[in-house]
């Protein structure tokens, strides 16, 4: 830190406050070194971090946080808001194990008003703290920071169609940078293009209020005077706004890198006491010259040689890139074959289909639960949509899987893509809810492979002779595979060493880390090993075997509630079956670590497996 001469000047925001606009400048120039510098060792959020250094700089000029509240959605671009916050001694530990989350959190800094890690929730969450406000007779401020990406969300409209109903203390930054994740789809982002064409208004307005202020004694009178009648020449020049008609105040566009016109309309709005949008125009990947071309690449990166640009290990194939390989080769034969992503093409691993079939490919935005109805109706009509999605994000669709997919048996293919421990984003990106929901619907039937040829199979077996919803769960990087075993077709399930009288279940990647502990066990002990193809539903040949044993541990990188191990215990219990069932699966909200920290303060690596095991046994 000792080459920040201005920022090894802050501790809190109070000492922004102290700054010239100069100085605060030099402030931003060095927030940006400090972002790369660390993210490039840690990896993270880049682009969007990149993109609002100034403007959380003058929010903390304007307003007075944690007395005013700033509410961040997705949360990832809340990293110069951390360092501003007496964190900045510990900001080198971000997104690590014990360090800072990569995400506002509650229980970390009274600075953080609520946790956010998933999309468009922002401005809901503002209007309840806002009214909070009203209620308790608290004249603060409650700010909400949304990208325009995330205005794809259909929570956000819900959020802005109660916004405005009376006088809470409310301002929506609608931070628009043209960007969500990939680049931004949609009516929305035709509508904001055709505002950003003419700021006319804004500047006009700035002009004419500098004018009257400076007229002694009755300035300020005709400034009010004009002013109310605003509304009229504000219909000549922008035919009225979207937000105007939710009950917004609306103030814009400007320029998101200027600090003196953020802090100038961030005063505007303080002083409206209302609801107020700001809509500002940032640029993503803003002071580094490769996020700022390619800042879809740069959204979130592992650690990154920062002269180069480039990852510090090479990228290869990764579960979702082979899942997009598997598809596209199957849609070359079916012309029935759809891919949708909820604004997530390259992390799915879709570029390569959207490139190969554009008119089969369908970007939604961020709009998880549209996409799932969406692809009700695609399949309704004839097509076969596959839709992928990472596993916590699916979790905003559970009402459309079971109402729109689940009860006509529409023929959807769901690509369950992080499923499991993720690792440094913490607990509102784990994915380890997918199985204790999906299993609960009638007619859902979930794969989990642990290889890319099985991942493959299962995706061609889902497409081809599945006739409702499926989903094929995958996790976060590369395979890792157990030596000598064959792959041949897929089968629901595979039994290793069945003439034991104890029996180990699992699937997915787990199977590799029981593997080894088995074989470290069976020189002891004879154990068999069923590794699940088809996790859900069971066959009752499955069920007949696991019968057989006296001893039944299951390993699952899940929730323990409405894991497979539940199920089968129930059906067992049902049958009058003897056999002793133990569980290893996860209990709670994981925090932040990296995936082998993970897994093995959870008990699901090998030498964790392993002891489970035999004080099982021993029992």
């Amino acid at each position: 830190m000792s080459d920040y001469k201005i920022l090894n000047q802050i501790d809190g925001p109070e000492d922004i406050k102290k700054l010239s606009f100069q100085e605060l400048d030099f402030l931003c120039a060095e927030l940006r070194s400090r972002l790369i510098e660390v993210i490039s060792r840690n990896g993270g959020h880049l682009a969007s971090n990149l993109g609002v250094v100034e403007l959380t700089v003058a929010m903390h000029r304007v307003f007075d946080c944690p007395n005013d509240q700033f509410v961040w959605d997705v949360g990832h671009q809340c990293y110069t808001h951390k360092i501003l916050t007496h964190r900045k001694e510990r900001f080198d530990t971000i997104r690590k194990k014990d360090g800072i989350s990569g995400f506002p959190k509650r229980c970390e800094s009274e600075y953080d008003s609520f946790i956010s890690g998933h999309s468009s929730t922002s401005i809901a969450v503002a209007t309840g703290l806002a009214k909070a406000n009203t209620l308790k007779g608290n004249h603060n401020y409650v700010l909400a920071v949304i990208g325009d990406g995330a205005m794809t969300g259909g929570l956000a409209y819900e959020g802005l169609n109660n916004a405005a109903r009376g006088d809470d203390r409310i301002i929506v930054i609608l931070n628009d940078n043209e960007m969500s994740i990939s680049h931004n789809v949609g009516a929305l982002a035709r509508y904001l293009s055709t505002i950003r064409s003419n700021p006319k208004y804004f500047r006009a307005k700035d002009r004419v209020e500098r004018g009257l202020k400076s007229i002694p004694v009755v300035g300020p009178k005709l400034r009010n005077a004009v002013f109310r009648s605003k509304e009229a020449v504000k219909r000549v020049l922008y035919k009225t706004t979207l937000f105007e008609y939710f009950g917004f105040t609306y103030l814009g566009p400007v320029d998101g890198h200027n600090i003196k016109n953020l802090c100038e309309v961030l005063q505007r709005a303080k002083e409206l006491a209302r609801p107020v949008l700001i809509h500002v125009e940032t640029k993503k990947g803003k002071g580094y010259l490769f996020a700022e071309k390619n800042p879809g690449a740069y959204h979130g990166v592992s650690k990154f040689n920062v002269k180069t640009g480039n990852p510090d290990a090479e990228p290869g194939v990764n579960f979702s890139t082979a899942f997009g390989e598997s598809l596209t080769q199957l849609a070359q034969a079916n012309d029935k074959i759809c891919a949708i992503t909820a604004a997530m093409k390259y992390g799915t691993g879709l570029d390569r289909f959207a490139a190969r079939f554009p008119s089969r490919f369908f970007d939604v935005g961020i709009a998880e639960s549209y996409a799932l109805t969406f692809a009700g109706g695609l399949s309704a009509g004839g097509m076969i949509p596959v839709f992928a999605v990472y596993s916590s994000f699916l979790q905003r669709g559970y009402d459309q899987i079971v109402h729109d997919l689940s009860i006509e048996k529409q023929h959807v293919v769901i690509g369950v893509d992080r499923a499991g421990v993720v690792g440094d984003d913490g607990e509102t990106h784990q994915g380890l809810f997918d199985i204790s929901f999906l299993s609960s619907i009638p007619h859902m039937e979930i794969y989990a492979p642990y290889s890319y040829r099985e991942l493959d199979a299962m995706l061609r077996h889902c497409i081809d002779d599945c006739e409702g919803p499926c989903a094929i769960r995958y996790p976060r990087g590369k395979e890792r595979t157990v030596e000598g075993f064959s792959f041949e077709q897929y089968r629901e399930y595979e039994l290793f060493h069945e003439e034991a009288k104890v029996l180990v279940v699992t699937y997915g990647r787990t199977f590799t880390e029981v593997w080894e502990a088995a074989s470290q066990i069976r020189p002891q002990c004879p154990i068999a090993v069923m590794k699940l193809n088809r996790i859900f539903p069971l066959s009752e040949e499955c069920i007949d075997i696991m019968a057989g044993y006296e001893k039944i541990f299951f390993v699952e990188e899940t929730m323990e509630t409405g894991c497979i191990g539940e199920h089968v215990s129930a059906r067992l219990h049902s049958r009058g079956s003897t056999a002793r069932v133990r569980i290893r699966a996860v209990e709670d909200f994981v925090p932040q670590a990296s995936v082998s920290q993970a897994l093995a303060a959870l008990g699901l690596d090998a030498a964790s497996i392993k002891k489970f095991i035999l004080q099982g046994l021993s029992d």
